[in-house]
């Protein structure tokens, strides 16, 4: 049996992809109301250094979501009769984000692509790891396409697993899969959180040249400290900046975009120093959310930022210059995606630009 288009919930994507409790779908009389996340998580001491056994406990009380009504709700549920009827797969639903009534009211969904293995292991994130994962589906692209049609989306995101046991890294692939897209859906504003492609220029310069793209994310996941203890050690934070000003430099066009992860034993002054490092490489959009650890084997979470203190890293990315910024416990990389691409296009130094 061929595997599903998308069938794992992504770390890039929802920052763990935890599998989190969504809100009970809501019919149209349904009140408007608050749904507590009551799923359990781990925590452990201020020092990462160690993993000592992880004690569970409820998330913070800051951790709700509020179920939409009205005309919002009604373009919710024809979403996701669509889905259902066409037995579409998103990662928003495999990862059961709870963000998903938002995104899918605003016209916005997440596919993976690729494959439902990764080739690496990174410490925070439930996709499967694989050496040598099946081959790419050819038909992939084609399948693709139809489910963004089907579902009438406004902006749509594209995320992959990495595949380091091909010559490019899947480079072509992702390619040939946004040209199905943009073929069949010319409307529909495109997103895609790349892998680093092995630091492979060429293989960036090849997926990049002549291709329909809005934004260009790729996530560096942590702050750089904890890089060799969160992630893959084919990763890196260096790496992953480099990516990400390469794309920049080969396509200024495009809007560039990353995510980082908090709660992993990072101080607040290191995640400005990741911000400003991003916004020197030239990436105009970010975002700031949540780890949530997808089992007691996952990387142990080590605090909860407060709600204040994302606004307090909101606040310093757009003083730097960040044209587009979604910081908050409850943030993932794809977050209203086609909000904040729509609000960076509104930005005036975009404009310029854009009419230069």
């Amino acid at each position: 049996m061929k595997p599903p288009l998308v069938a794992s919930p992504v770390g890039g994507v929802c920052m763990t992809g935890q599998r989190l409790p969504m809100a009970e779908k809501a019919s149209a009389n349904t009140p408007q109301k608050s749904t507590q996340i009551s799923s359990a998580i781990a925590t452990h001491p201020s020092h990462v250094s160690s993993r000592p056994s992880q004690e569970r406990k409820r998330l913070p009380e800051w951790f709700r979501t509020r179920l939409p009504s009205g005309e919002t709700l009604a373009i919710f549920n024809e979403t996701s009769e669509t889905v259902k009827e066409h037995a579409l797969n998103t990662v928003c639903q495999e990862a059961r984000c709870p963000n998903i009534h938002e995104c899918w009211s605003s016209g916005d969904a997440t596919f993976m692509i690729a494959g439902q293995e990764c080739t690496r292991g990174c410490r925070f994130c439930a996709v499967g790891t694989i050496k040598t994962p099946l081959p790419l589906d050819q038909n992939e692209p084609a399948e693709l396409s139809d489910a963004i049609e089907l579902m009438k989306l406004r902006h749509a995101v594209i995320t992959v697993v990495n595949r380091d046991d091909l010559d490019d890294s899947g480079a072509d692939h992702y390619k040939q899969c946004l040209i199905a897209i943009h073929e069949k859906s010319p409307d529909v504003t495109l997103e895609l959180l790349c892998s680093d492609l092995a630091g492979d220029h060429t293989a960036l310069a090849h997926l990049l040249s002549d291709l329909y793209l809005d934004v260009f994310a790729h996530n560096v996941e942590c702050v750089p400290r904890l890089d060799k203890l969160v992630r893959d050690n084919r990763a890196s934070f260096p790496q992953s900046l480099d990516i990400l000003r390469q794309a920049k430099i080969l396509r200024p066009d495009i809007l560039t975009k990353s995510s980082i992860m908090v709660g992993l034993g990072e101080t607040d002054e290191e995640v400005n120093e990741a911000m400003q490092m991003l916004f020197d490489a030239g990436v105009e959009l970010i975002t700031i959310g949540q780890y949530l650890a997808p089992s007691k084997k996952h990387f142990p979470i080590d605090r909860f930022p407060t709600p204040e203190q994302f606004g307090k890293w909101e606040k310093f990315a757009k003083k730097i210059g960040f044209l587009g910024v979604a910081s908050g416990p409850m943030v993932r990389s794809s977050y209203k995606a086609g909000r904040l691409l729509a609000k960076a296009r509104n930005n005036d130094a975009v404009k310029k630009r854009d009419n230069a």
